[in-house]
């Protein structure tokens, strides 16, 4: 089926309209009602926004289903109305069209994490969008727009759903915070490759920002994509005057942007919270002055661009020959297998992170193990490493079915290896690596065996890459590995892999792997064959080599091959790494080393290792430490160093997620040895969020982080009145409240609450949060402090709970 966004995507920049809720506010939508509701019970007031904004001068209406999903839905009890609720908001939105704009369906998050940092897993996110998205398509949506998603593993999940219906144009947006990172640590650059691999058509981000912030966000977009990109911004940050929440920003000031967003190929211009047809129609009458938007290319197009949720790396092209460490797989390693055979992933976590801190680029991994479910296996391994290094992955398995739980794990786009030019598996894998969004390793072998002959490991090369780009692959996505030969074996034909690679490089123009190690196998002193053979490749054109980042004589030949190819600017890396007096480089620090138990359990808590974290203090406690002592001398320590390293963007929520579950495991055994007296309460806190707001999510990661540093919590859940929240504070022995509200319509609620507490005479610190929440309006309201961020409000209230006790 043609779709005309595409087309007209094509000739110019196309104008979305303003934010939905903004006019509800003013019209029909009351406080802690569904607004999906009103597609049902009053789609007139729906249909007169979106007149409103079609006379504004939009090209694209979008429906009013941005929390339309059965998730967001079951908070209002209307899960089983899903499809009604979607479809009627594509027709209400039509109806009104007529022509005159397409419709775009909205979509955004289900407000829950997929794990690991959340509870939910791929598959039930896949279902909750394709579920959604189908009811859209049906009725009749010109496009999709995904937006305000702060995991980037949810919104892979929705993107492939909506691919598995249907090749409706898609239009991908992340919403990030003022350091350039989302909630969740994803970079915008990360973000673009990621989303680009999975085949959208405009890549950018709404809300969360202003128009000046959403421009720095997509300026490092395109540095990574050549998709047209798309900028939503809110209209300023809120502010609650009189009752009221009003945001500052003009349609002049929206609209300044323009100019500056079009010079970077910016595709899709609208406005999020706080935007209104004024607004729009300003950008209209901005977009019709300023002209076409210009041209964006790549700067390096041959690039082979792999991602995780913190970075981007470019293999091949231009850039410097990468290491991916090879130790995350159990050939030949007793431990590691025997680790995977008992369902135990720390070993994984630990291994990967050594290889990074050894100079990997990339990991990959294995788990081809006989006698386990290596689906299971990969998912999981996936997960760990994933959790503790911020590289790209390489998914290594020769069954397809397990490359594909892997990739419904990653939260990045990753190599896949690998595929051979055998049928069977180019019909297997490659629709695997489209769908998915991931690069392939090709092997230079087919039914036939591996050739003797450059030439003929060349046309197998061939084969791979034409039915790759048959498939809907990008040429760069096609990494070719031209198979390493053991010289003590087959050492007439070793020499074949140097000249197939050149030739895959030089002819057909693809970036290329090698596994160096193979060469020696066989023969005594395997690390010189191992460096031979890798500077003679690197000489060729090698654009990865899969190597132990060990063994000190290979990561060496790399580091100044890298030197003599030019790929070391001003020999800057060679230099830090080998400066040091003898001319070494460092040795790779072993954290378990000759670390006492005591460094050991806190740096379980800072990486984030709940079965080593409950191991060390549980073996602490047989050896006599009293548990107040592990609690507060070195607990406590270890996740104020977390603090530490969130508050300066080092962590994100991932990694401050594990350590509090690490740390939760290390009071286990504390709180079996005290018998059930339990451990002293730091305090007692009241959480909730307020009255006619359905969300909790930073709600509930404050709640965690609470727990493991010994506050003892009371959560009376969400969309919770203010007389509730009261009679809560009065019946239990409280020390602190903590209301959170992300909508800005209830944050008059907020107010509600904290003017109850302070009528009924509760004189109990009250901290407040949320995404509109500022400390102005904190102050404003009466409330005793503002917290940003959930580490912040655990350092607020341990301030508030130990200034009250002191009175």
């Amino acid at each position: 089926m043609a779709y005309p966004f595409r087309e007209r995507l094509r000739e110019k920049t196309l104008l979305c309209d303003g934010a939905m809720g903004t006019m509800l506010q003013s019209s029909a939508l009351q406080v802690g009602q569904c607004p999906e509701l009103l597609n049902i019970r009053s789609p007139q007031a729906i249909s007169a926004v979106h007149l409103a904004y079609i006379e504004a001068g939009a090209d694209i209406i979008e429906t009013n289903t941005f929390g339309g999903n059965r998730v967001k839905l079951s908070s209002f009890g209307l899960e089983d109305r899903t499809e009604e609720v979607n479809s009627r908001a594509v027709k209400i939105a039509r109806d009104a069209a007529n022509g005159r704009a397409m419709v775009g369906a909205s979509i955004g998050p289900t407000g829950r994490f997929l794990n690991p940092v959340g509870d939910m897993d791929f598959s039930e996110a896949f279902d909750v969008f394709r579920q959604q998205a189908d009811a859209l398509i049906e009725a009749g949506a010109d496009l999709i727009l995904l937006e305000t998603f702060s995991d980037i593993k949810e919104l892979r999940a929705a993107i492939i759903a909506v691919r598995s219906l249907c090749n409706i144009p898609i239009v991908a947006m992340m919403t990030f915070e003022p350091v350039g990172k989302t909630l969740l640590g994803t970079t915008p650059e990360a973000a673009a490759v990621t989303l680009d691999a999975l085949g959208v058509d405009a890549v950018g981000s709404n809300c969360g920002l202003g128009p000046e912030g959403i421009l720095d966000i997509l300026r490092r977009m395109a540095s990574a994509t050549d998709l047209p990109l798309a900028s939503i911004p809110n209209a300023g940050m809120p502010q609650l005057v009189e009752e009221k929440t009003v945001f500052p920003g003009t349609p002049d000031q929206t609209a300044d942007a323009v100019e500056e967003l079009l010079a970077i190929g910016t595709g899709v211009i609208g406005g999020c919270c706080g935007t209104t047809p004024a607004h729009i129609s300003k950008l209209r009458e901005k977009l019709d002055r300023s002209g076409l938007r210009a041209p964006r290319t790549l700067t390096d197009p041959k690039a082979t661009r792999l991602s995780c949720r913190q970075s981007v790396l470019f293999l091949g092209g231009n850039s410097p020959i990468r290491a991916i460490g090879e130790r995350l797989n159990p050939t030949g390693r007793k431990t590691l297998a025997q680790a995977l055979k008992d369902g135990r992933m720390d070993l994984y976590r630990d291994e990967a992170r050594a290889q990074v801190e050894a100079g990997a680029d990339i990991l990959d991994v294995n788990v081809g193990v006989p006698g386990i479910d290596e689906g299971a296996a990969m998912r999981e391994a996936v997960l760990m490493v994933q959790q503790s290094s911020p590289v790209p992955l390489s998914l290594d398995s020769p069954r397809p079915e397990v490359i594909e739980e892997g990739l419904k794990a990653a939260d990045g786009k990753v190599l896949i290896n690998s595929v051979t030019g055998d049928s069977e598996s180019l019909e297997k894998v490659l629709p695997l690596a489209v769908r998915y969004g991931a690069a392939v390793l090709g092997l230079t072998l087919d039914e036939s065996g591996i050739p003797s002959r450059a030439s003929d490991r060349a046309a197998i090369a061939k084969r791979i890459l034409r039915e790759a780009v048959r498939a809907g692959m990008n040429p760069a996505d096609i990494v070719i590995d031209c198979l390493t030969l053991s010289a003590g074996a087959e050492q007439e034909s070793v020499f074949e892999t140097i000249k197939a690679l050149r030739m895959v490089r030089e002819e057909l123009g693809l970036n290329t792997i090698l596994g160096i190690s193979n060469v020696s196998f066989g023969l005594p002193a395997r690390e010189n064959l191992n460096a031979a053979f890798l500077a003679m490749a690197a000489s060729a054109g090698l654009s990865a080599a899969i190597i132990n980042p060990f063994h000190s004589t290979s990561m060496a030949i790399m580091g100044a091959s890298r030197v003599i190819l030019n790929q070391d600017s001003q020999a800057r890396a060679y230099i830090r790494l080998y400066s040091g007096d003898d001319g070494g480089p460092a040795a790779v620090r072993n954290d378990d080393g000759a670390a006492s138990p005591e460094e050991m359990l806190s740096r379980s808590i800072i990486h984030g290792d709940p079965d080593q974290a409950r191991k060390l203090s549980a073996e602490l406690l047989d050896g006599g430490t009293l548990p107040m002592e592990i609690g507060e001398g070195i607990l406590i320590p270890a996740m104020s160093e977390v603090g530490s390293r969130f508050a300066s963007n080092e962590y994100f929520l991932p990694q401050v997620i594990m350590s509090a579950r690490a740390m939760k495991a290390a009071f286990e055994p504390i709180r079996k040895k005290l018998k059930g007296e339990g451990l002293p309460s730091r305090g007692h806190i009241l959480m909730a969020t307020v009255e006619g707001d359905i969300h909790d999510i930073g709600k509930n990661i404050v709640i965690t982080l609470l727990e493991n540093y010994g506050y003892e919590v009371y959560d009376l859940g969400k969309n919770v009145p203010a007389e509730k929240i009261v009679r809560a504070a009065r019946e239990k022995k409280i020390d602190a409240i903590g209301l959170s509200a992300l909508m800005t319509t209830t944050m008059v609620k907020m107010k509600e609450a904290v003017h109850d507490l302070k009528t009924a005479g509760i004189e109990i610190p009250v901290l407040i949060g949320g995404a509109a929440v500022t400390d102005d309006f904190a102050e404003e309201i009466g409330a005793d402090g503002y917290a940003g961020d959930a580490t912040a409000a655990v350092d607020i209230f341990r301030r508030l709970i130990d200034e009250e006790k002191k009175r």
